[in-house]
């Protein structure tokens, strides 16, 4: 089989707290209130990692009934999705991957339908072999199952069968959480690059990504040049 390249879609492939800051200033706008409460909000939401019913909760205690609830459903609904791009730095190292014969699949933790449509809406669905989320596989990353079920899918069209996919492939994660993309590689034993724009230091004490890249383009470049084996432990799913 052909080599396995995982990779993160929020904070990643596509800049999701750029989409959702512009959401955010839509809605406050939309519903008249303070543009200065952006950064709060974007606060509250933690680049995502707020569950949807405190977040929500915060708006309703912060505006009351300022904040409409089919407003702030729609808010939380659409995540941004309509506001996603695609950097072309990154199409472009994805086709690149994909001629030199890697299999591309995103792995992200979320909601099927807001996360579905963020990889249509940028057009992601055209350049990647497919893509397991959280919410529709039952496994959150680092949970072993996710990658497991990312090497599924990066086999079910190769013609070998439907779990073809958890064989010979030598994989990599890319991602920008260090404990759920890169301690999931770290579980799994596999390379990771760790994308942090800002060249923050490395949080976790146990582990460390195989290599650090200021965006998802630069590091697919990286593994690309690394190549499935050698130069360091990679292993297969």
């Amino acid at each position: 089989m052909r080599p396995l390249l995982m990779i993160d879609l929020d904070n990643t492939l596509i800049d999701r707290d750029a989409a959702f800051r512009e959401a955010c200033a839509a809605f406050l706008s939309a519903h008249g209130l303070p543009a200065a409460d952006l950064d709060a909000l974007m606060e509250a939401d933690a680049s995502g990692y707020t569950p949807r019913e405190p977040l929500s909760r915060w708006l309703a205690e912060r505006y009351g009934s300022r904040a409409p609830a089919d407003g702030v459903r729609a808010l939380l609904d659409g995540g941004g999705a309509d506001r996603t791009v695609l950097a072309p730095a990154t199409r472009e190292a994805l086709l690149r991957a994909t001629a030199a014969g890697w299999r591309c699949v995103i792995v992200t933790n979320g909601e099927t339908e807001q996360q579905e449509a963020k990889i249509r809406h940028t057009g992601l669905d055209a350049l990647v072999h497919g893509w397991v989320i959280s919410e529709a596989a039952g496994h959150k990353k680092p949970a072993p199952q996710i990658f497991h079920a990312a090497a599924a899918v990066a086999g079910a069209d190769s013609g070998a069968g439907a779990g073809a996919g958890a064989g010979p492939a030598e994989a990599w994660m890319v991602g920008d959480s260090a404990a759920a993309d890169i301690g999931g590689a770290h579980g799994l034993g596999i390379r990771s690059v760790w994308v942090s724009p800002t060249a923050a230091a490395w949080p976790e004490p146990g582990f460390r990504p195989t290599h650090t890249a200021p965006d998802a383009a630069s590091a697919i470049t990286y593994v690309l040049a690394a190549g499935p084996v050698g130069g360091g432990t990679a292993r297969t799913i």
